[in-house]
């Protein structure tokens, strides 16, 4: 019997928290290009303990185990399949390294101001600062924002006509302000995101992440 890649996520997470939680990265990846995956559920407690901490030091999910690798970060995970089946991923050294450097932006200069609105929102909303900090921590976001629909222009995928796992992040790192009108004013941000989310593997990767959660609320 072939032996599947494995991810390893929460079985159960905090409503707020459904579709957000960043194992839907890899599930993304593995639809895309094809490759069958088995998934590993902890419970949220178990991400502390040294067990888990002796495969992800910070404690958080998910994490991947194939054949031959054992890696985390979402990025990395996203990056290797991509490589692995060779898809998701330009074939000549220019495009490859555009790729990364996209996948890398989504990481490093999207996500922190997305999460900076999210953590400012969500977890310390009932901070005295959170009501004055909010204003410049939007500033910041939307700046960002108008310096990628500036960079998309009118391409369909950032480098063009080919979705690749640079595409994938970055669409799955805007996914966080799902549920804000944050890109409503950034539409040609949204529409971006709108055909990230439309995509076929995308919505098989949402709909069994979600469902992990409706089964353990039924249980």
């Amino acid at each position: 019997m072939t032996q599947h890649p494995v991810i390893t996520t929460f079985g159960w997470v905090p409503e707020f928290a459904r579709g957000f939680v960043r194992d839907l990265r890899p599930r993304w990846a593995f639809e895309e290009v094809g490759q069958p995956y088995d998934v590993n559920y902890i419970a949220i407690e178990f991400a502390k303990t040294p067990p888990h901490r002796a495969y992800q030091p910070f404690g958080q999910v998910p994490t991947y185990k194939d054949e031959t690798v054992e890696i985390f970060e979402s990025g990395a995970m996203v990056l290797h399949i991509a490589e692995r089946a060779g898809k998701l991923i330009p074939a000549d050294p220019a495009g490859r390294a555009k790729m990364i450097q996209w996948l890398i932006a989504a990481l490093n200069t999207i996500e922190p101001r997305v999460m900076a609105l999210v953590i400012n929102d969500v977890f310390e909303a009932d901070r005295a600062w959170a009501k004055d900090r909010r204003p410049v921590v939007l500033e910041t976001l939307e700046s960002g924002l108008a310096d990628l629909a500036g960079a998309l222009g009118d391409k369909t995928w950032l480098d063009g006509d080919m979705f690749t796992a640079g595409d994938l992040m970055m669409v799955s790192v805007l996914g966080g302000l799902r549920g804000t009108n944050v890109l409503d004013r950034h539409p040609r941000v949204a529409a971006y995101v709108e055909r990230g989310e439309a995509r076929p593997a995308h919505r098989k990767a949402m709909a069994d992440h979600l469902a992990v959660f409706a089964d353990a609320a039924a249980a």
